[in-house]
């Protein structure tokens, strides 16, 4: 899977977000989908939750990821039956239009469980593996996000889309970066010595608890590189759709593919620099867990 263009926007003029949402034909869809799914999350959240467990523990998912996950594929599929969809709370659904869902319905769901505004609502279009639309919605930080395959990636503030492009940034001694954790024990030993690798290397490090938001926040300009591994499908389609189209390099470590195992965005300007000190980082590790 390849995530867009990486075109890079010379005008930063607004457009309406009618007019946006009229370029591709699925973005209107996707665009109601994910407002309904945050606004569940945002305005319908009890007071106490039910809570359980993934893939450990600490991997947490709630009533509310799977709430919104069910109103994502209402939607989306209500309208487009024959579409595929992927979703992170509702497994695999073989679709024969050729177009894919792939939906994150709570990106940051530790963090919505503490009450963190870092969480949000991931909607993406694949079309033969590609992602052709992203929505990124994070209703607690007032913010969402648009990025369209060979059509840039967007800000929406209130019923205007001004276009989004990452900040230049040349020298991994200057780059603030950002990364995850994993939920296995064994997983975040291996993920603190790559940061310990990297520090003497980096400006800083931010760590914000959701994959997606991170990846909005690099086409904006907040950050100059993500990098993270084991992530799912559903983390990167839409959010790595938006950093790519607003001009980030958007990989594996080793190879085209983003979802090879560990997952780098980055400004031009650092990329190469910063994809080999995550090898040499990676290479110093006792673990290898992708």
């Amino acid at each position: 899977m390849s995530l867009g263009s990486g075109s890079k926007n010379e005008v930063m003029t607004a457009v309406s977000l009618h007019e946006l949402l009229s370029r591709h034909h699925l973005l209107c869809l996707a665009w109601e989908a994910a407002c309904v799914a945050a606004a569940f999350l945002h305005d319908e959240r009890p007071d106490r939750l039910a809570i359980d467990t993934k893939s450990s523990p600490t991997d947490a998912v709630t009533e509310m990821d799977r709430g919104a996950e069910a109103r994502l594929i209402e939607i989306l599929l209500g309208a487009r039956p024959t579409d595929g969809l992927l979703g992170e709370e509702g497994g695999e659904r073989p679709g024969t239009s050729g177009v894919r869902w792939v939906v994150d319905p709570l990106d940051g769901t530790v963090n919505y469980l503490y009450r963190m505004p870092s969480w949000a609502v991931s909607v993406a279009a694949e079309v033969e593996g590609d992602s052709e639309i992203g929505v990124v919605l994070a209703p607690a930080l007032a913010e969402a996000y648009v990025g369209i395959r060979g059509g840039g990636a967007w800000s929406i503030e209130g019923d205007e889309a001004w276009p989004l492009a990452v900040r230049e940034c040349r020298s991994l001694a200057n780059a603030l970066v950002s990364t995850g954790f994993g939920y296995a024990a064994e997983r975040r030993v291996e993920q603190a010595a790559v940061v310990q690798g990297l520090a003497p290397l980096v400006r800083d490090f931010r760590r914000g608890g959701a994959a997606v938001v991170d990846l909005c926040w690099l086409a904006r300009g907040r950050l100059d590189g993500h990098y993270e591994s084991g992530l799912n499908r559903w983390d990167i389609a839409a959010g790595g759709l938006i950093a790519a189209e607003a001009g980030a390099i958007v990989a594996g470590l080793r190879s085209a593919d983003p979802n090879e195992g560990t997952f780098v965005a980055a400004v031009p300007g650092i990329n190469d620099e910063f994809r080999a000190a995550l090898k040499r980082a990676r290479a110093d590790t006792p673990l290898v867990l992708d």
